[in-house]
């Protein structure tokens, strides 16, 4: 007998405002707890030290965190010249200290430019990333090493916001890149080029895919709800599944076509061939916009379902 899931469902996606101080399941397993959901996953880690958009999905949502894992992500960082460290961030032991009192903006800028466009990271042994079925950062913890290969990672923009110089000088930065880039890393490899050390004294997250900082919500806000409102109340915090690919191609279909694309077989539409190229992923819908779930356009224009929101076949 199978056992009974404990929870409520809920269906829908969450952009949390993440604390510093807890690793991003912390506070995953915390909002589960508040809206009592029986099913929820989060769409890219932060390190216990940042803050900023955290999106978490709930339910039928889940099938689509692939999509926001992804998704470009856009950072303001905060780099502690002259000062280089065990984990990359002012939570590790201190390595080596240099003078960065020479250094200067026009020095930064122009140091800034290998870091931009198509580049190669080594990722931080303090991160994520799992080798062997082990997170680095529980090797790093155990004092262990393993080489890692370098990842290619885009930067699409990476701008001085502030300087302050000084024997430990400051920089803050904002930048837009792809997925798997490790901002500790990108401050290392500049304290590196500029020949002083450095590392992130501060992470913030001001974007994730479509979502950003004005659709965030904060531990409190949502404490507040569950205190004094009912999960009704919580539940309009959640934006629809199809947000995690809102940037994608909408397409209506009739009902008949419907009954065939939910049970698997790819259909004709002709805005499909319109406004679609082959291998294009798209947001299917029901007339009147019911959500599917997610499309493939194949060579001949038809839709071929992709991933498909359960409770729909009917």
């Amino acid at each position: 007998m199978a056992r009974a899931r404990k929870g409520r469902s809920v269906d829908g996606i969450l952009v949390l405002d993440k604390p510093a101080g807890p690793t991003s399941n912390q506070a995953l397993q915390r909002v589960k707890w508040l809206f009592d959901a029986a099913k929820a996953g989060h769409t890219g880690s932060l390190d216990p030290l940042a803050t900023g958009v955290l999106p978490i999905c709930f339910g039928e949502a889940t099938k689509f965190t692939q999509f926001l894992l992804e998704a470009d992500k856009t950072y303001a960082s905060t780099f502690r010249l002259g000062v280089t460290t065990t984990t990359g961030d002012q939570d590790g032991d201190v390595l080596a200290e240099k003078s960065a009192a020479s250094v200067s903006a026009a020095q930064i800028e122009a140091a800034l430019t290998a870091f931009r466009g198509s580049i190669e990271q080594i990722p931080s042994m303090y991160s994520a990333l799992k080798q062997g079925g082990q997170p680095l950062y529980k090797l790093a913890r155990q004092g262990l090493e393993v080489e890692r290969a370098p990842r290619q990672v885009i930067i699409h923009s990476y701008a001085i916001d502030a300087f302050r110089s000084g024997e430990c000088a400051e920089l803050d930065v904002v930048i837009r890149c792809s997925k798997g880039t490790y901002i500790r890393t990108l401050a290392e490899d500049l304290g590196r080029q500029l020949g002083c050390g450095a590392h992130v004294t501060r992470l913030r997250r001001l974007a994730s895919g479509p979502f950003g900082e004005a659709d965030a919500v904060t531990l409190d806000d949502i404490d507040a709800l569950r205190t004094s409102g009912s999960f009704a109340a919580l539940d309009t915090l959640l934006r629809p599944v199809d947000a995690a690919v809102a940037d994608r191609l909408a397409l209506e279909l009739p009902e008949n076509l419907s009954w065939y694309f939910l049970r698997g077989q790819a259909v004709a539409l002709a805005q499909a061939r319109q406004d679609a190229s082959e291998g294009d992923l798209v947001r299917v819908f029901r007339a009147p916009g019911e959500f599917l779930g997610v499309g493939e356009v194949l060579d001949d224009g038809r839709i071929k379902p992709h991933r498909l929101v359960a409770g729909t076949q009917r």
